[in-house]
């Protein structure tokens, strides 16, 4: 692990009673945006059991998730990958994890958009995924800010309108997001 960044949490939505802290890794080959992108996620997505990049230890599914919610039965629930993702691993997924939501969180409209024209053209089944494409220069300005110990408050996240407020190391985010299914 290259490095660890710690989050403190508060949050002012009712729906999202967030832990007071979180710690998120950064292996070597990982990006900052990929961090900043399953920190978004974990807060948009998050419910009950949500874990970050846990191993399932099953061997029908060798993949590790960026999120996963787990039922009782430790089966996939939700299913989320950030950033880079390839077509090929997603179609494998519909089937590995059949029950799960599946989402994928892009850095910009565009990237979902083109995820998803990639997805078309090799003829992934269709209502299995859905796709987030968050605003560019907010998940660029969030970069810059990102340091080993953050500081953040969560207003709201909606999924209609697709929008997430909320006040990270400082600044405030009113930012919304694009929302495809496939």
């Amino acid at each position: 692990m290259s490095a660890k960044y710690s989050f403190h949490l508060r949050s002012e939505d009712r729906q999202r009673e967030l832990p007071q802290k979180i710690i998120i890794g950064r292996q070597d080959t990982e990006t900052l945006t990929h961090v900043a992108l399953k920190f978004l996620a974990y807060l948009l997505f998050f419910r009950e059991r949500l874990q970050i990049e846990t191993n399932l230890h099953m061997s029908a599914i060798p993949f590790v998730p960026d999120l996963v919610q787990l039922d009782y039965e430790l089966r996939p629930k939700l299913w989320v990958e950030c950033g880079e993702c390839s077509v090929t691993k997603l179609n494998k997924l519909a089937v590995k994890v059949p029950e799960a939501e599946i989402w994928i969180m892009k850095r910009s409209p565009a990237a979902a958009e083109q995820l998803f024209q990639a997805m078309a053209k090799e003829e992934l089944r269709r209502d299995r995924y859905e796709l987030i494409g968050l605003d560019e220069e907010m998940v660029d300005e969030f970069c810059g800010l990102l340091a080993p110990r953050n500081e953040l408050l969560w207003v709201k996240g909606e999924w209609d309108p697709p929008q997430m407020q909320f006040d990270f190391n400082g600044l405030w985010f009113d930012a919304p997001f694009t929302r495809l299914r496939f």
